[in-house]
């Protein structure tokens, strides 16, 4: 195994704490520097024996990576500072508030010749991965149906900033849904968005509801609430997210013209005699196959510490598959708004979804 890849996390709030603990848990990585531009958070981090930095440029001069886990509306100016100084950059979802800001880092990156992966870390498990070979294997696809329904405390949107237009479930929560469809099943050409805040009241949305049109032609429908009361997202079905109850039910369905795929647990209905497929004749059912469970994070940072030392990787989220989410993400948005489908691509490049 090749040295550990010198490290320095950028941002030590609730995200950043959870980097610096796959940091200190990996043997692939050695943590540098915690970079914290709060003075007091910043004592209390070196009081508990962590390395810290005031800015990057006090960071260890070996150094080679950065995380960027500082709040989001931060994530172009911290990553440009950090590919700047020759780092491979690890940035938090989503890359950055508009895609404008996200063209610029990626911009930096490809100038500087260094890699720029976006944390979207729910590719890393090894599930999501076989799930990318199942739809691969139903042939021509042609529909799918998600929902993401998990209630929030009424705490949540005790803070202001959390009730303010742009803090909904449409720009909190989509992002990571988008991302693994694309991963899944390849580019969204198109979306159409409704939104209502008929249950909580708020000036944001807490339900929305998608109409998608992929690349390939087929369609599909997402509802993301955090008003509604269910067991049906990937944090309950997966038991990914500490602070979450499990449910265990799938969350995701997948129709092909060769049989379905339930997600995650990887149910497959399939053929079950010669022939045509069609409605008379019953469907195979194969439950999934037993895979071993991971943090992702902790997958991501080991293939991220691999990537730096120039081996190639299909599963990190790239800059530009990271632009993609963002694009589709704020598409989602602005269908919202204009009450019209709206086409990837056909964001305004200042556009910050609200």
């Amino acid at each position: 195994m090749a040295a550990p890849l010198p490290l320095c996390i950028v941002g030590a709030g609730t995200i950043g704490m959870r980097h610096i603990g796959m940091a200190q848990r990996s043997n692939r990585v050695r943590l540098t520097a915690v970079v914290e531009s709060d003075a007091a958070r910043r004592g209390g981090l070196a009081d508990s024996g962590l390395p810290v930095a005031a800015t990057l440029a006090d960071v260890p001069a070996d150094t080679r990576a950065a995380v960027i886990a500082t709040p989001t509306p931060a994530h172009r100016m911290s990553g440009e500072a950090a590919l700047q100084r020759g780092l491979a950059v690890l940035i938090e979802k989503p890359v950055a508030v508009t895609l404008e800001d996200a063209r610029a880092l990626l911009a930096t990156a490809q100038a500087r010749g260094l890699p720029l992966i976006v944390g979207h870390h729910r590719r890393c498990h090894p599930f999501v991965m076989a799930a990318r070979q199942a739809v691969q294997e139903m042939g021509e696809l042609v529909g799918l149906q998600g929902m993401w329904c998990l209630r929030k405390h009424a705490a949540y949107y005790e803070p202001e900033w959390r009730r303010r237009v742009g803090a909904g479930p449409l720009m909190t929560n989509l992002s990571h849904e988008i991302d693994l469809l694309h991963f899944l099943i390849g580019g969204i050409a198109e979306v159409t968005t409704l939104t209502s805040s008929a249950r909580r009241g708020l000036a944001i949305e807490d339900t929305a509801a998608m109409a998608f049109r992929f690349e390939n032609g087929m369609l599909g429908s997402f509802l993301v609430s955090d008003a509604g009361a269910s067991p049906w997202s990937f944090e309950t079905a997966t038991g990914e997210n500490p602070a979450i109850a499990v449910s265990g039910e799938d969350y995701i369905r997948i129709a092909g013209t060769e049989g379905a795929l339930a997600f995650p647990s990887l149910t497959r209905w399939g053929r079950s005699a010669p022939g045509e497929i069609e409605w008379s004749k019953p469907l195979r059912r194969r439950s999934g196959p037993g895979l071993q469970k991971v943090d992702p994070l902790l997958e991501q940072l080991n293939r991220f510490a691999v990537l730096v030392t120039g081996k190639d990787d299909d599963v990190l989220c790239s800059g530009a598959d990271g632009i993609a989410a963002l694009d589709v993400t704020l598409a989602a948005a602005l269908s919202a708004k204009t009450g019209h489908p709206v086409r990837a691509g056909a964001v305004p490049a200042d556009y910050r979804g609200a």
